[in-house]
């Protein structure tokens, strides 16, 4: 979301459109939120959601441990200056060099959601601890993580049972309610889940003791989304609901909450027309789109705060696209965005809370537009 400090950094720097402005004093408000909500749970920041060096030091200067997806990621965060012991490996679909090459730089943590990934860790990394993560069915989520990750909790207690056989340390389960998570219900159903697998592994002699909760926790981005205090009064309950007073330890993967509020992107009108003379619906055509990091609006799943310097005007509905050639680039068209009238080609569009999976996403120049510029104040 906007603030002053970003808004003077626009204003003096004029940087070029489009670019995303990150502020740092933002990132450190809500990673300190969620210490102080969930105090016995350890933080483990999702690298993909921004991996801006700045931000990544900042964290490490908190004291925030890491979640990353690849060896690029792990590399990283260690040059960031954080120790391997804070990083887990949490992408279950590695190949077996980069699992090799991470536990040579260090790592001790990986995650499985199957026997073959299983075995190539028992080969890669010896001695490793591992979590098997669990599927959920992402209901309540606006980006769902469901079917792609994760196993059934009777095939999990069965890979762990395999770890343990193979050299490994079975530390516990992980799994993911889905990005954007409205419902913090979802943590309950999900705990449910894992409370079983630790049961069904008991029986067979193996005390795990991890619970991986994920990430989910929602950004600002529209609405009245439950507050983060709400998250964390569920999530306790749910514990102590599931296992008692023999509560394991603990761990979040949020990146989405930490970095989306964040930033802001700086954009600008390009085209506004109509496809006929009698059409009623402008179509808005900005210098970012799907493909310039604005790739979560796919299926119109993650709905961008807009403003405009007319924000007072009267506004109608309008398609919101973006400036490549692809027609798979447009952003709002189903549920067409309410825009001032008086927008006119050359404004300035601001899109908030697009701190988180914008940038990461704008890896690549299509249609020749270079990748979203980031600046960290």
């Amino acid at each position: 979301m906007m603030t002053d400090r970003i808004r003077t950094f626009l204003d003096e720097v004029r940087p070029d459109s489009p670019c995303l402005v990150v502020d740092l004093e933002t990132v450190q408000e809500r990673y300190l939120a969620f210490r102080r909500a969930l105090p016995d749970t350890a933080v483990h920041y999702a690298v993909k959601a921004n991996p801006a060096p700045d931000v990544l030091r900042l964290l490490v200067q908190l004291g925030s441990a890491f979640d990353a997806a690849s060896l690029p990621e792990i590399r990283a965060v260690l040059a960031a200056g954080a120790s391997a012991e804070r990083i887990s490996y949490g992408n279950t679909i590695k190949k077996e060099r980069d699992i090799a090459a991470a536990h040579a730089l260090g790592v001790r943590m990986f995650a499985v959601d199957s026997f073959a990934e299983l075995d190539k860790v028992a080969r890669a990394a010896p001695g490793a601890g591992v979590v098997c993560r669990i599927l959920t069915d992402g209901a309540g989520a606006d980006w769902p993580l469901s079917c792609k990750f994760g196993c059934d909790p009777d095939m999990a207690a069965e890979i762990l049972v395999r770890a343990k056989a193979l050299g490994l340390v079975a530390h516990g389960i992980a799994f993911h309610v889905g990005s954007q998570q409205q419902e913090p219900d979802a943590w309950d159903r999900a705990l449910s889940m894992a409370a079983s697998v630790f049961r069904s592994v008991a029986e067979r002699g193996i005390q795990l003791n991890l619970v991986n909760l994920g990430g989910g926790f929602p950004a600002h981005y529209h609405g009245n989304i439950p507050n983060l205090t709400e998250y964390a009064r569920t999530i306790k309950e749910a514990l102590h609901r599931h296992f008692g007073n023999r509560i394991p330890e603990t761990v979040i993967e949020p990146g989405r909450a930490i970095v989306g509020d964040a930033g802001v992107i700086r954009s600008e009108v390009v085209l506004i027309s109509r496809k006929s003379a009698g059409d009623s619906v402008r179509w808005v055509f900005l210098d970012i789109g799907r493909f310039n990091g604005l790739a979560e609006t796919e299926n119109e799943a993650i709905r961008y705060p807009i403003r405009t310097a007319s924000d007072h005007a009267r506004r109608e509905p309008c398609v919101i696209a973006g400036p490549t050639c692809d027609s798979a680039d447009v952003l709002y068209q189903h549920q067409p965005y309410p825009l001032p009238v008086c927008l006119d080609i050359g404004d300035e569009v601001l899109i908030e809370c697009a701190g988180a999976y914008t940038a990461p996403y704008s890896s690549v120049g299509f249609n020749g537009i270079r990748p979203l510029q980031t600046y960290v104040i």
